[in-house]
């Protein structure tokens, strides 16, 4: 079992969780989050006046999947969050970690079957 963490632009999460689900992963926690990588923050404009931002929004999604599932959610992650052909400077990371194990509270079934 793996854990992917994923941190993308905020407008390529209703698109992402849509091909997720037809791929067959349907479970997943989004959070907002903020940061700043090789873009450092950006400008922009209020009431006239030019402002810079430091830290960026965006979603960071965290999906455990089994260890079959786990290259078709990469490459659907990688398809579906890149902006452009080439890509782009902040459409963001995924980090996949080893999950020991996991646990559902309300059946109390635990392993893979759990996920």
């Amino acid at each position: 079992m793996k854990l992917v963490v994923a941190i993308i632009q905020p407008l390529k999460l209703r698109p992402l969780q849509d091909a997720l689900v037809r791929i067959g992963v349907e479970r997943l926690t989004v959070c907002d989050s903020q940061g700043f990588g090789r873009q450092r923050g950006q400008t922009a404009m209020y009431r006239g006046i030019e402002y810079k931002t430091n830290l960026l929004r965006k979603v960071t999604l965290e999906i455990i999947v089994n260890d079959d599932f786990l290259e078709r959610t990469l490459e659907t992650i990688e398809a579906v969050a890149r902006t452009g052909p080439a890509g782009n400077i902040g459409d963001g990371k995924v980090f996949v970690l080893p999950v020991e194990q996991v646990y559902c509270i309300s059946s109390g079934t635990t392993g893979p079957e759990a996920v």
